[in-house]
């Protein structure tokens, strides 16, 4: 089969394609002929093993693929690294079968994009009706999502982008108001954005001046999710007393604790997939490349000229 691999830790340009012999499956697991491959932000982070867990060589990264069983099902399939090939291996019970009306790339919005959404907005976010949420890096995979959650469950959406095309995007699927992220003075352009007031909740993956400007300008009982560092910059350090003197709430997430969990990946994936089906929720789907483009789509990836989600066409 065809497949990425690196054999030393680096950047984009590590990843090579190759062929490789054919996994084979254990009992409890299932090999998958893929169709099509997820790109995640935290792939990038497997190349550099600056994930936060560990790394092995050689690697073959890759995290989701769709794509048909031996009895033919068609399946969104989270796997244990070796997503970027033409076969991959994947435990039998996180299998997910997917229903007629939704692509294969509308399947990968959902595994990885549509669940951190789900969780960040409700699991962990609890967000109410009426509530404030910011969304950063909103035109991106989870962004697009966080955005028409957060409005079918009733908040008030402000999102964050970085350029004039992808702040279109954030409005044409209901943010109330854009903001660009590259203002000097982020915090208070956003309180500007919701009339002067600070906001109840801020879903957060950049890290660094945006994570301060964000932690600044959470109401009382506000919450900070933190879900990815894609600016490979860390925030100021925070003391204790500036949480209680505000009632702030700052929450991690890392959607690795969800895996293997049929209430928090399985069932919340289907009810995505229903939305889907029914038109309530639109995946956005950025650019597709062949597996051997891997590491041009990381580059594109990371210098933000993405939108959406990315995924790899194993044919090509």
């Amino acid at each position: 089969m065809k497949a990425i691999q690196i054999t030393e830790f680096g950047g984009p340009d590590v990843m090579h394609l190759v062929d490789l012999e054919d996994p084979k499956a254990a009992e409890g697991f299932e090999l998958i002929d893929v169709t099509a491959i997820g790109i995640n932000y935290a792939d990038t982070h497997q190349t550099e093993n600056s994930y936060l867990s560990a790394q092995k060589l050689p690697l073959v990264p890759g995290i989701e693929v769709v794509g048909t069983t031996s009895k033919g099902i068609r399946v969104l399939a989270p796997v244990d690294g070796g997503g970027y090939a033409q076969k991959a291996i994947t435990h039998a019970s996180t299998m997910i079968p997917i229903p007629a009306g939704v692509s294969d790339e509308q399947a990968l919005c959902m595994l990885v994009q549509g669940s951190t959404a789900w969780h960040i907005l409700k699991t962990v976010g609890h967000v109410k009706p009426g509530e404030t949420v910011v969304v950063h890096a909103a035109a991106g995979g989870v962004g697009t999502i966080a955005i028409q959650l957060a409005k079918m469950w009733g908040a008030k959406v402000i999102a964050v982008a970085s350029s004039e095309g992808k702040r279109a995007l954030a409005t044409s699927l209901g943010a109330d108001v854009v903001v660009e992220a590259t203002h000097e003075n982020l915090g208070e352009t956003i309180k500007a954005a919701n009339g002067g007031k600070r906001v109840n909740l801020i879903l957060e993956m950049v890290g660094g001046k945006t994570f301060d400007d964000s932690l600044e300008i959470l109401a009382p009982f506000g919450r900070l999710i933190t879900y990815g560092m894609a600016s490979r910059v860390a925030p100021t350090m925070i003391q204790p007393a500036s949480l209680m003197g505000g009632s702030k709430t700052i929450t991690g997430f890392w959607l690795s604790h969800c895996f293997g969990k049929k209430e928090l990946m399985n069932d919340v994936i289907e009810q995505l997939f229903a939305l889907v089906v029914e038109g309530k929720l639109k995946p956005v789907i950025g650019a597709t490349y062949g597996l051997s483009e891997a590491s041009k789509a990381h580059k594109a990836m990371l210098s933000r000229e993405t939108t959406g989600k990315i995924t790899l066409n194993p044919a090509l």
